[in-house]
């Protein structure tokens, strides 16, 4: 694997020479270093996705090629699983079994989903007053800027990577400067697919730097962006002053996982448990706020800590291993914050609630599961995300309550709905505002369903069809005909 920026189909270190460090946040080791990339390195990786652009490698190439390409793409993805999910747990600290099932496979699969929409995006003619034939096309947007978390590196890069190249657009990608190393390696398997030289290249940096100059940059026509609220503002300031490039945006989410006296209680239990501990908590779409109807509150509070309590964390590539290492020192101290501010709240802590020192844990990034119940809706640990695990129970009673607590913060990324009454149901997902409701199951993901937020969770859409409307945009076109 390549520890260097891609640009064009050349391999280079940063222009100023300097480098970051990728660790491994389970064991505190370093395990290679990248490119500290800066304006000049995103500079030359934009021009580069322009020339292959305006010379139309890619975005001319008949669609049958592109088909094959993206669906070479997936085959090497597949060939080289056992390779990208362990590099995927060393980077980021997840276990290598969910590396596998959450993010190499669903990677490849998304490819292959979009290989089938490369003929889909097409126009339509208007019926138009006046002696004219109107009809429309729908072109690729041009160069794309995708900037891609540290939670799921592999995975969000091919949710963007995939129907920007089905769109025919050219692409600069900026991954986590954390978690680089899977991007880099799709980056190469790109290459030994086929697309073209320029098409898609791969820097690394900071988001003060690097992203910050992707997001600037007067020739990227687009940018994608997954991460914080926090840099989704500074990427809209930065188009603002720029070039008025369109932005989509997948932020955070402060999720409701609604449970009524009525569910399996059996399956609810182990998806809510699932829900919040899955990728040790570091998920935008984690159950983190759990509401529970009084009649069995307490019912399932104690089976749901139960479990909790016997959760095994530690080493990510142990295939026992349940839970793994939180992603850095930073991201851990953010963590316990939380949960000392739940406490201080008066919360009731019902376990965890402290870093996981046990064995060979100490070397590494681990908090134990956690679990608060007696949590009111306005405390810190109920309005913010965490992005950890650290479970807040809400107590309930009735539909109109569960509403008002679900939707009563800034986020509206997904939510959960647990009842055998189909009417209830359908009543609350009509009410919740939330981008995905899903009903007794938590975290459905398909790549033909559409991913997004409401409110500040963001805008815009990744998969499905949905996602190549970031990609492509509508001309109108007029030609007058005789009368």
């Amino acid at each position: 694997m390549k520890n260097l920026n891609l640009i064009g189909a050349k391999w280079e270190p940063a222009a100023c020479g300097k480098t970051i460090d990728v660790m491994n946040p389970a064991t505190g080791e370093k395990i290679t270093a990248v490119p500290d990339s800066q304006t000049e390195d995103i500079d030359r990786a934009v021009r580069a996705a322009r020339a292959s652009f305006e010379a139309g490698s890619w975005r001319k190439a008949d669609p049958s090629h592109k088909e094959r390409v993206l669906w070479r793409i997936a085959e090497l993805i597949d060939k080289h699983e056992d390779e990208l999910c362990e590099l995927e747990s060393r980077e980021n600290g997840k276990t290598v079994r969910e590396a596998r099932s959450a993010d190499v496979r669903p990677s490849a699969d998304a490819l292959r989903y979009y290989a089938g929409w490369v003929r889909r995006p097409h126009g339509e003619t208007v019926p138009v007053d006046g002696p004219y034939l109107n009809y429309t096309l729908r072109e690729p947007v041009g160069v794309a800027g995708q900037i891609v978390p540290w939670n799921y590196p592999i995975l969000i890069a091919c949710w963007k990577l995939a129907p920007a190249l089905a769109c025919g657009c050219s692409i600069v990608l900026k991954p986590s400067e954390l978690t680089p190393l899977t991007a880099l390696r799709v980056g190469e398997l790109c290459l030994e697919a086929g697309v073209p030289e320029g098409v898609v290249n791969v820097v690394t940096g900071y988001g003060p730097t690097a992203g910050e100059a992707l997001g600037r940059h007067m020739d990227v026509d687009k940018i994608s962006f997954t991460g914080s609220i926090r840099t989704a503002r500074a990427l809209l300031r930065a188009s603002s002053e720029s070039n008025l490039k369109r932005i989509s945006l997948e932020l955070g989410g402060k999720n409701p996982n609604i449970i009524f006296a009525d569910a399996d209680l059996d399956s609810a239990v182990d998806e809510a448990f699932s829900g919040i501990f899955a990728n040790k908590g570091e998920v935008c779409s984690a159950g983190s706020r759990l509401l529970l109807d009084a009649k069995i509150h307490d019912e399932f509070v104690e089976r749901l800590v139960a479990k909790s309590k016997k959760m095994k964390v530690g080493d990510p590539l142990d295939p026992t291993t349940e839970m793994g290492s939180q992603i850095s020192q930073a991201q851990l101290d953010r963590i316990l914050g939380y949960i000392k501010s739940g406490v201080e709240e008066k919360a009731k802590l019902e376990c965890g609630g402290e870093r996981d020192c046990s064995g060979s844990n100490a070397r590494g990034f681990f908090v134990k599961p956690t679990v608060f119940s007696g949590v009111q809706p306005p405390m810190k640990i109920a309005q913010e995300e965490i992005f950890g695990p650290v479970l807040s129970v809400i107590r309930f009673s009735g539909e109109q309550q569960a509403v008002d607590i679900a939707n009563g913060t800034i986020y509206g990324l997904v939510s959960a709905v647990w009842t055998r009454d189909i009417g209830r149901a359908h009543w609350m997902a009509e009410r919740i505002k939330a981008g995905s409701v899903w009903i007794n199951t938590y975290n459905g993901f398909d790549s033909a369903s559409p991913f997004g937020g409401y409110k500040q969770s963001g805008f815009g859409r990744d998969l499905g069809g949905y996602a190549l409307d970031q990609y492509t945009q509508v001309k109108s076109v007029w030609i007058a005909l005789k009368s």
